[in-house]
């Protein structure tokens, strides 16, 4: 091939290129989306969704259509996310085990978080509250910690199940203070929470998406919550750091995700849809109620920061032993 052919064939591709971009941008989205939501109808990621997927409708004008894929820990979800074409009609709602939890407690995983994924945008995160019942003998944090160190190991603590949030927030807790107490997992937060309420096992951290009914209805104690600030549905409660342990923040991550290597010109317009959605005034109510801190921003930011979470959590999961395979 002469210089003149070879100039002409590399005009041409990029005039291809160029075009197909611009057809991206202007056409996108032609057909309905559909939204993977790795869990059950009904929970708080599928309450979360199905808002924002009404809302992101009248700025994207495609319905999007909600795709229930529970099980293994989000995995079946995510893989089935992780090898759809990346043409941005494949999404999905990530939370802490896709996006950081489940690279250490699975020792193969059908897909690599920092790899397969195009991260869209963050939507929020519930903070997790360290709650007790309420005739329990501890009625805070340094209280719970005497406890704890005088009879070590003796003190049970209720989750939703291995690997929950839950589940690794008191692993967490229990690495910053050097407390030893014992796990007993349910399958799912609702009989967990049960348990807690009529006095067979006497703590756990909760969510406050799940949690703060109960918590208003006063049957539970909230000793500390596990935000940087006292919350605006909880003022009167102090933080983790307030209460004497330090680095211990602790959240129930979601966000927006899709295939690795979507159009640049679609991540940008799903992102500003969510970011719209999440400003929104009947959203923020919403959201605000049921105890979400919304964070809009960049998928950029939003993947620095679960990397920045793999990286606090990792050694937690490694040193407590959990695994889930």
């Amino acid at each position: 091939m002469n210089r003149r052919s070879l100039i002409t064939s590399f005009a041409s591709a990029y005039a291809l290129s160029l075009s197909s971009r611009l057809w991206a941008q202007q056409e996108w989205p032609t057909q309905p989306i559909r939204w993977i939501v790795p869990y059950p109808a009904g929970g708080g990621t599928d309450v979360l969704a199905r808002a924002l997927a009404g809302s992101m409708r009248e700025t994207l004008g495609q319905p999007l259509i909600i795709d229930n894929r529970p099980g293994a820990s989000t995995n079946i979800g995510a893989e089935l996310t992780a090898r759809a074409k990346p043409d941005g009609y494949t999404i999905m709602s990530g939370d802490n085990a896709a996006m950081f939890f489940n690279e250490f407690l699975f020792a193969k995983l059908p897909y690599k978080p920092d790899g397969d994924f195009t991260y869209i945008g963050a939507i929020g995160r519930f903070p997790m509250a360290l709650v007790v019942h309420p005739e329990f003998a501890a009625r805070s944090i340094p209280e719970l910690l005497i406890l704890a160190k005088k009879d070590a190991g003796k003190i049970n603590y209720a989750s939703p199940g291995n690997g929950s949030p839950h589940h690794l927030a008191m692993e967490l807790f229990k690495n910053r203070t050097g407390t030893d107490l014992t796990h007993v997992p349910y399958r799912g937060a609702a009989p967990a929470m049960q348990d807690v309420m009529g006095g067979q096992v006497p703590c756990m951290f909760l969510d406050l998406a799940s949690g703060l009914p109960n918590i208003q209805a006063n049957k539970f104690r909230v000793l500390a919550i596990g935000s940087a600030q006292r919350s605006q549905l909880l003022p009167e409660v102090p933080t983790l750091a307030e209460a004497g342990v330090k680095d211990s923040e602790v959240f129930a991550f979601q966000g927006l995700l899709g295939p690795a290597n979507m159009p640049p010109e679609v991540v940008a317009k799903l992102n500003g849809a969510l970011n719209k959605a999440l400003a929104s005034e009947s959203v923020v109510k919403r959201f605000t109620d049921f105890g979400l801190e919304i964070q809009p921003g960049t998928g950029e930011a939003f993947k620095r920061v679960t990397r920045a979470e793999a990286k606090r959590w990792g050694p937690i999961i490694q040193n407590a032993g959990i695994r889930l395979d």
